[in-house]
């Protein structure tokens, strides 16, 4: 099942899409939340009216989560292009679920940002609490579905100017551009063997594989357990492949580019970048 949500800011509609046709989900289900999602979301689409979503605002595919957990460094070939020796554990930063903004919505690039980069990230969203796991395999169990994120980063704010943290750079309003969708386990398969890619203007930036993880989406999610506790509706960033501006490679971000980030079975987002 993919979930999805449609309309102007504050009043989305949660939608399924099934077979190539979309379901309107609203009344009986409140929206794409914790609370959803912590019942099993829906087992068919059987009673639900199918809707024409054709030129509608598509949304974040969740409501706002009450947290967004990072992991930083966590692609060998990105720590290389950065310098940085792998870590022993995961490294954690967090954002602020305001950030949160739909795939095609504009990105601000901020005031005094000369900075602004991209990462293509695979998102995890939980359906029940994860909290002293005692398994990988019941990490697994904790999700509700995946989708694809664009980790925005100001890399100066983060690295400069951090202050010995990373949240100044990442926590920018509309710096975490999600969607279009949230697609359940069953059909995605295995997390660990999914192309991923970015592109600015249209020419590829990333193109990598989330194979290349350090720690494994069921890994993290068993290690933070064991120091914090995922609620129901949460949002788990795994980390960026190789590619990004702040290996040297390529130009920062300007007003008037456009970004976009894909990841195989996810769907991909693209979002024009304005000035704050």
């Amino acid at each position: 099942m993919k979930y999805l949500r449609i309309g102007r800011p504050g009043y989305e509609t949660p939608v399924a899409l099934s077979d190539g046709k979309y379901y309107d989900l609203s009344g009986p289900i409140g929206d794409i939340d914790g609370e959803f999602l912590q019942r099993g979301g829906i087992g068919t689409t059987a009673g639900f009216p199918e809707i024409d979503i054709a030129g509608e605002r598509i949304a974040p595919p969740i409501a706002k989560p009450s947290a967004i957990v990072c992991i930083g460094m966590n692609y060998a070939a990105h720590c290389a292009e950065s310098g940085a020796e792998p870590p022993a554990e995961p490294v954690v930063f967090y954002k602020h679920p305001n950030t949160i903004v739909g795939p095609n919505d504009d990105v601000e690039i901020p005031r005094a940002s000369t900075r602004t980069d991209w990462e293509v990230e695979l998102g995890v969203v939980f359906k029940k609490r994860a909290s002293y796991l005692e398994s990988e395999e019941a990490a697994l169990d904790c999700i509700a579905g995946f989708l694809v994120a664009n980790d925005l980063s100001e890399r100066e704010f983060q690295i400069e100017r951090s202050g010995g943290q990373f949240s100044k750079g990442k926590a920018c309003p509309t710096f975490t551009p999600l969607g279009p969708y949230l697609v359940t386990p069953d059909e995605i398969g295995d997390p660990q063997a999914l192309r991923m890619w970015s592109k600015v203007n249209g020419e590829i930036r990333q193109d990598s594989n989330s194979k290349d993880m350090i720690f494994s989406v069921a890994r993290i999610i068993h290690h933070m357990s064991q120091f914090m506790a995922f609620d129901p509706g949460d949002l788990l960033l795994t980390g960026t492949p190789e590619g990004v501006a702040l290996s040297g490679r390529f130009p920062y971000l300007a007003a008037g580019d456009v970004v976009s980030v894909g990841i195989e079975g996810l769907g991909h987002t693209e979002n024009p970048t304005v000035q704050a």
